[in-house]
């Protein structure tokens, strides 16, 4: 500190307990402006309902609610004008707040801080920024989920090879394979509005940790920050961030599924597959070859999911170790939240112009469809049902006919009648009726399967839901 005047304007929101400024070093760990300053504006607006609310049940005079609300505005558009100025001598974004207000409204700026702690404060800011990115995030998942509607929709007779082990196991459509992905991020959307759900109750009013003994109104202040209802203990409400933990677990499980996507989308779209072609808008080129076309937004969806993942580990091990109630650890919640809410809203973004924006190349699709032997179950399965033969010996049969195809180094609809009644005598001509790809996947119509007609029943479900 270079003077007696900084000491004192550095420590004055802590009280007369301290009599110097923090060193450098403690000002440094302890300062959480830098970041917190995100949350000014919910910040605003809990202090506008806390006020509104010591008006009415008269612990504060109108006229002092009234300067407070006026300077908070006044506070508001300064901050989103770009002319506030945030002291890292003040801490976070309560002080740097509280100090501007008494600034400009003096003495009753002091009377605000009534009824209430920093720790019942940044439990009220944090959540309700959690609760509208959550909100954001629902938005942008619908949005995710109405593109692969659509493509499903276009490619629901699209023939495509479907893979166990990345081999290639039984003919699909591209319409399957994009609702597969509909199920997933739909699952994400469920969670996002239970995690919603869980955290819609309102912590302003819990104080340090015991509650307050001034006559607050904490339903009328849930009611107007648009809480379903206020938290019931004051000791959980400051020490909880179950709600930050389950954003950051929701973020996880849905980036791994935009990971996966990303990944088929890196291998469809290299030459050897060339299922895809991504636009220009979501690929680079290489600075040396010019044929390159670099799935690069793809990769870099997939490499956000270990961050996100890490944000949420950092979380849980800075929790996991926490004394009832507050401790002063918990102010590391926010950067990996903030942080992991900026990677899965860049994810899911692109992601989604991704999806709008692929051209599917149907023609490699239906040529690779038919590769390594796939509609092999659909030979196994015509032996039981029109041979009688028991599924085990229809799987041994099968595995002969193979054989023999990769032998001739031709696929199963080409052997002849003749060879396959050598395998087994019971097989008949209406056997290839079952070995081409289309056959095989419009024979797919149990609930849920790879049929076009099944599909399109699917599509016309989330639609509605949608």
């Amino acid at each position: 500190m270079a003077d007696g005047t900084d000491q004192k304007s550095s420590n004055q929101m802590w009280g007369g307990r301290f009599a110097s400024g923090p060193s450098a070093i403690m000002e440094e760990i302890n300062a959480s402006i830098g970041f917190d300053k995100k949350l000014y504006a919910q910040d605003i607006r809990g202090s506008m309902a806390h006020a509104t609310m010591l008006a009415s049940k008269g612990i504060i005079s109108p006229e002092d609610k009234d300067k407070i609300i006026n300077g908070l505005n006044t506070i508001l558009s300064e901050i989103e004008a770009g002319t506030f100025e945030f002291s890292r001598k003040l801490e976070d974004i309560h002080m740097n707040i509280e100090a501007r207000l008494a600034t400009l409204i003096g003495t009753a700026a002091g009377r605000l801080h009534t009824a209430r702690s920093r720790n019942d404060q940044v439990a009220l800011d944090f959540r309700l920024w959690v609760k509208e990115e959550l909100q954001k995030t629902e938005g942008m998942l619908t949005a995710l989920i109405a593109a692969f509607l659509d493509r499903a929709e276009e490619n629901a007779d699209t023939v495509m090879p479907g893979f166990t082990h990345l081999q290639t196991a039984q003919p699909v459509t591209f319409g399957h394979h994009c609702m597969a992905y509909v199920e997933m991020f739909g699952r994400d959307r469920a969670r996002v509005r239970h995690a919603i759900e869980h955290l819609d109750e309102s912590p302003i009013g819990a104080a340090a940790l015991a509650g307050t003994g001034y006559p607050i109104d904490r339903h009328m202040t849930a009611k107007a920050l648009g809480f379903r209802e206020p938290t019931r203990n004051s000791i959980d409400t400051v020490s909880d961030r179950d709600f930050a933990l389950e954003f950051l677990s929701i973020a996880s499980i849905c980036a791994t599924h935009l990971s996966r996507l990303a990944e088929e989308i890196v291998i469809w779209s290299t030459p050897q597959f060339g299922f895809i072609r991504l636009s220009d808008a979501f690929s680079t080129g290489s600075s040396i070859m010019p044929q390159k076309k670099n799935p690069d937004a793809a990769e870099l969806v997939r490499a956000k999911t270990g961050r996100i993942n890490g944000s949420l580990v950092a979380l849980l091990t800075v929790m996991k170790g926490l004394p009832l109630a507050y401790s002063k650890d918990m102010q590391e919640d926010k950067e990996q939240v903030f942080d992991a809410a900026e990677s899965l809203e860049l994810a899911i973004a692109a992601m989604t112009g991704m999806i709008r924006d692929l051209e599917v190349r149907k023609e490699r699709m239906r040529a690779a469809a038919g590769s390594g032997y796939s509609t092999a179950t659909d030979l196994a399965d015509w032996l039981v049902r029109e041979a009688g033969l028991p599924f085990r010996d229809a799987h041994h049969v099968t595995g002969n006919a193979v054989a023999l195809a990769e032998k001739k180094g031709c696929d199963l609809a080409d052997l002849s009648l003749e060879e396959l009644q050598a395998i087994h005598p019971g097989i008949t001509k209406g056997v290839f009726d079952v070995l081409s790809v289309e056959a095989s996947v419009a024979s797919r119509t149990s609930f849920g399967g790879t049929a076009p007609s099944e599909v399109r029943k699917q599509i016309a479900w989330w639609r509605e839901r949608n």
